[in-house]
């Protein structure tokens, strides 16, 4: 009886390993889920050493560090176009698409000194994870308040010209993994209309080719990060919201969209230069994997 449970032990690893080569569903479960599992454990293991300094933004450069790793280990490619553009002294306001979790990884590839996000309240109350985003000065708003949330934009307004702070904002609300981008909340637009401060649009390319979670596929691949130039808002007023969302949102849409035809292109181009039975994130058909980052 021993035996055959010592026997089952140790075939149950190489039935994992095996079911984890063959099956694309159980490798993106088991992709996911190891996901979720560094962020909660560098967050658990990272947080003690952010608590010395307290809530500070300073922070966010341990959150950064914790998931950089994360591309090469999932062997993804990143590739950064315009980051020019960041290169400013004052803030500014970043407003970026929001397609998945893998977002986080696009995000600490460009994010720039003394920028935090913002993130809807419920993340505060993920335990070590919230713990360590609170701590890192990360702005968390209530959207289903709407009085508490003009209270916060306000306040991020005068802190971000008193303390020389950036903001990062998915407009879109919610994840969009669509060909289109959602129509854009206006409080990003609001908080730099309000602070005066410029706009600096992201856009991730999609995904597709390589990350699908309707049809739980996780494979290596390549992601493009462009920078778009900077919108002034110095001179609006908040009767000039509407126009001015609509307006970056059209220019992120166009440029998601160039980006989805050119990064389509590129990568049958690549693997067709690889030949057949060779994958693009494999050892021999894979890239410098920073790109043009920081």
């Amino acid at each position: 009886m021993d035996v055959l449970l010592l026997h089952g032990m140790l075939l149950l690893p190489l039935a994992a390993l095996l079911l984890y080569r063959c099956s694309p569903s159980f490798q993106y479960l088991c992709k996911v889920a190891f996901f979720n599992c560094w962020i909660v454990a560098l967050a658990t293991l990272l947080s003690p050493f952010a608590a010395f300094r307290g809530r500070s933004v300073e922070n966010m450069k341990l959150l950064r560090a914790a998931l950089l790793p994360l591309k090469r280990l999932y062997g993804i490619r990143m590739r950064v176009r315009g980051s020019e553009q960041l290169q400013l002294q004052g803030p500014f306001v970043i407003v970026c698409n929001h397609q998945a979790s893998l977002d986080l990884m696009g995000m600490v590839e460009v994010i720039p000194e003394r920028c935090v996000p913002i993130a809807k309240r419920e993340l505060l109350y993920l335990g070590t994870v919230g713990w360590a985003c609170w701590l890192s000065g990360i702005i968390f708003i209530d959207r289903h308040r709407r009085d508490a949330a003009i209270e916060v934009i306000s306040h991020t307004a005068s802190t971000m010209r008193r303390e020389n702070l950036r903001v990062w904002v998915f407009p879109e609300g919610t994840r969009n993994p669509g060909k289109s981008m959602l129509p854009f909340k206006r409080g990003a637009f609001h908080l730099a209309v309000q602070a005066q401060v410029p706009i600096v649009p992201i856009v991730i390319s999609p995904y597709w080719d390589f990350f699908s979670s309707k049809e739980k596929r996780f494979s290596s691949g390549t992601c493009t990060i462009r920078v778009l130039p900077r919108v002034e808002t110095r001179g609006l007023s908040p009767k000039d919201v509407p126009e001015l969302t609509e307006s970056v949102r059209q220019a992120m849409a166009e440029a998601l969209a160039e980006m989805s035809m050119s990064d389509h292109g590129d990568q049958d181009m690549e693997q067709s230069l690889l030949g057949p039975g060779k994958d693009r994130g494999s050892p021999q058909g894979r890239g410098d994997t920073t790109g043009n980052s920081k």
